[in-house]
């Protein structure tokens, strides 16, 4: 993983100071906007220091903490409090898969929880603890030189798998799916106990949920033992599992998170019938009716088809006029689409920072996908591209009558109408300029020229005392 941040613990005077001075520094000149510039400022719900700042007291235990008022579209309506509210017997300390999958059960529907993730949780584990491989979960015969032989092209042809052999994927996906899958429920807080906090092999599936809250934990390689092979058209390999789902779900923030392929990255997998063995599917989906949702100061990283705001053109009866979303001071980095790609909702996309290598193994294609009915509203971001770039390329259109609102965009610090080089490129191809709404929900603004020195520093888990 390239992304790498001051170490938090060293001097942290010293570094809210130089900051502060940096960003003054980078804004000197700029054009106004509604600014706030000091990460080490204490705000609702945020535990910046040992102390509160000014009072001698405690600071605020970042496990009570609640969206603040008007911080994006998971503010709206009800708000997102998780388990703020939760008792002392609703308060879990984790360390494993085992007290994980309890904690996440415990209690009654209605009743607030806070979960405290200690350490590195492997989900492909057994109840006592012990690893668990692909091999374990292989059934009724499966195996993948098997699976190879059933299914090659050059035999089988250019359809959908099917017969004995499928049919022994399907059970042996069940398997790992019944480990690797963890519910959570409503009014649920699940927060990375320390700078270390980590889920690895796993998915959190928020289905259903209401007013949940997950920050400050490290989501690497939720990994797909039992790939399938669509061997229509060119073929390719879908696999299952993001590392969180939010499946129907409402009021939900997420903050201060770090979402990559880790161990795993897919660039380094073989290649099957010409097409590559892919293990992940995306980082973050938001699908099926989910709703209100901030997703706010986490890093995505080393991964390549990210985020996906609604699963299916064909879902209007459930997604029109939901899947209302806002991403705001997240750093892309190194990823090669859907950042996000959006259909239906009304999609907040400002005050982040999308950070691409030259030498990087997953390559870029675009960064907003524009679907059926989406209404994203894309402003004052910053783009840093390799050399030779087409600012063309940061927006992908997937559906014909589609528009998006965008302004005050940076690529390599300079001013780029974006839409203006998308459809000077892409004359058949327009996409128009009016989202059809205004979002009113945004706390603070910062330039785009000051956000790859913030997010590169503050932005992620164990990053989450030096942010506001």
């Amino acid at each position: 993983m390239r992304h790498h941040r001051p170490t938090p613990s060293a001097h942290p005077a010293r570094l809210r100071t130089t900051t502060r001075t940096t960003l003054l520094a980078a804004l000197a000149g700029c054009a106004a906007l509604t600014v706030t510039l000091v990460p080490g400022t204490a705000q609702a719900g945020d535990a910046t220091t040992a102390t509160a700042a000014g009072t001698g007291r405690p600071a605020p235990d970042p496990a009570r903490a609640v969206l603040p008022a008007g911080d994006g579209w998971g503010s709206a309506g009800e708000g997102v409090t998780g388990g703020s509210a939760a008792d002392a017997e609703h308060v879990y300390t984790v360390a494993n898969r085992a007290e994980l999958a309890a904690a996440l059960t415990a209690g009654d529907a209605d009743t607030p929880r806070i979960i405290r993730i200690e350490g590195t949780i492997d989900a492909n584990t057994d109840d006592q603890g012990n690893p668990l491989t692909c091999d374990d979960y292989a059934t009724d015969g499966y195996t993948l030189d098997g699976y190879l032989t059933a299914y090659d092209p050059a035999t089988w042809g250019k359809v959908m798998p099917s017969g004995p052999m499928e049919d022994a994927r399907l059970a042996s996906a069940a398997n790992q799916a019944e480990r690797v899958v963890l519910p959570v429920g409503s009014h649920t807080t699940i927060i990375g106990a320390g700078d270390d906090a980590r889920l690895l092999g796993g998915t959190l599936d928020v289905r259903g949920a209401h007013n949940v809250i997950i920050r400050n934990v490290t989501f690497e390689d939720a990994y797909d033992c039992f790939p399938q092979w669509d061997g229509r058209n060119e073929g390719e390999w879908n696999s299952e599992y993001d590392n969180v789902v939010l499946d129907g779900a409402t009021n939900v923030w997420l903050d201060h998170n770090t979402f990559t392929d880790g161990r795993r990255p897919d660039s380094e997998q073989p290649r099957y019938f010409g097409a590559l063995y892919q293990q992940h599917d995306g980082l973050l989906d938001i699908v099926r009716g989910a709703d209100l949702v901030t997703v706010s100061w986490n890093v995505f990283t080393d991964h390549s088809k990210s985020i996906l705001i609604g699963n299916s053109d064909g879902a209007s009866g459930t997604d029109r006029g939901r899947l209302r979303t806002t991403f705001h001071h997240n750093l892309f980095e190194n990823v090669g689409e859907r950042a996000p790609r959006v259909r239906f909702g009304q999609v907040d996309v400002y005050n982040n920072h999308f950070r691409q290598d030259a030498d990087s193994p997953y390559y870029y294609v675009y960064s907003w996908g524009i679907g059926a009915e989406s209404a994203l509203v894309a402003e004052h971001n910053a783009f840093t591209l390799p050399g030779g770039t087409d600012p063309a390329s940061v927006i992908h259109r997937w559906t014909a009558g589609t528009s998006v609102t965008e302004s005050g965009n940076l690529v390599n610090r300079r001013p780029v109408d974006l839409l203006d080089a998308y459809n000077a490129a892409n004359p058949e191809a327009q996409v128009g300029d009016d989202a059809g709404w205004t979002p009113t929900l945004r706390t603070r603004v910062d330039h785009p020229r000051a956000l790859p020195s913030l997010l590169d520093t503050h932005a992620g888990a164990g990053e989450l005392r030096h942010t506001r």
